[in-house]
């Protein structure tokens, strides 16, 4: 190999990260997901093994909705790691941002969309405003995974108008997860008889 000399004044010398070889970092961040991918099963296995009885036999269908809710909110929380690993490697590509910060929106409106569906179809009669409003749920359901996703974008996002959408987006997940919640488990704690 060549040696040029010195750097001129402008450029940096490579860091240890963008040192590191393309296949080590997807390794790293697919061990990461195969890492939460088993947490989240363990758990889960722990959960059936603790709740293993005539009630779960009774109610299978509703305990196998439970556990499969309990992998998804693990398996999503546990891979925060490695996307923000991915996040960090991937700093350096501006138009990566730009596009992820547009559909981080783009997803994050979606929310607000299926918030105000509920708010305004869930006491309604059997018609198309009542079917949105019941397939809104699902949508609901995923925005605090969501919030959080897009919170770790927020963090490692270098450059400004992005972090800016990602924070925006965050924003609105978590109000969507706050209506949610209000909506759904304020009134299990705080019922009048």
């Amino acid at each position: 190999m060549l040696a040029l000399g010195p750097l001129s004044p402008g450029v940096r010398p490579p860091s240890r990260v963008n040192a590191m070889k393309p296949f080590l970092k997807v390794a790293v961040v697919a061990g990461g997901y195969i890492a939460a991918f088993l947490m989240a099963s363990a758990v889960v296995a722990i959960r059936i093994a603790n709740t293993s009885g005539p009630d779960a036999q009774a109610s299978s269908g509703m305990y196998a909705a439970g556990d499969a809710m309990l992998l998804v909110a693990v398996f999503g929380v546990s891979a925060l790691v490695p996307t923000g690993a991915a996040l960090f490697f991937l700093r350096p590509y501006r138009r990566f941002w730009t596009v992820l910060s547009a559909m981080g929106l783009a997803v994050a409106v979606t929310g607000v969309t299926a918030a105000i569906l509920f708010a305004v179809g869930r006491h309604a009669t059997a018609s198309p405003l009542a079917i949105w409003a019941g397939l809104s749920v699902l949508r609901i359901l995923v925005a605090p995974l969501l919030a959080l996703a897009f919170l770790v974008c927020t963090i490692f996002s270098p450059h400004r108008s992005p972090r800016f959408a990602f924070l925006a987006a965050t924003v609105m997940e978590a109000a969507v997860s706050a209506y949610g919640g209000a909506v759904w488990f304020v009134p299990l704690y705080f019922h009048r008889p």
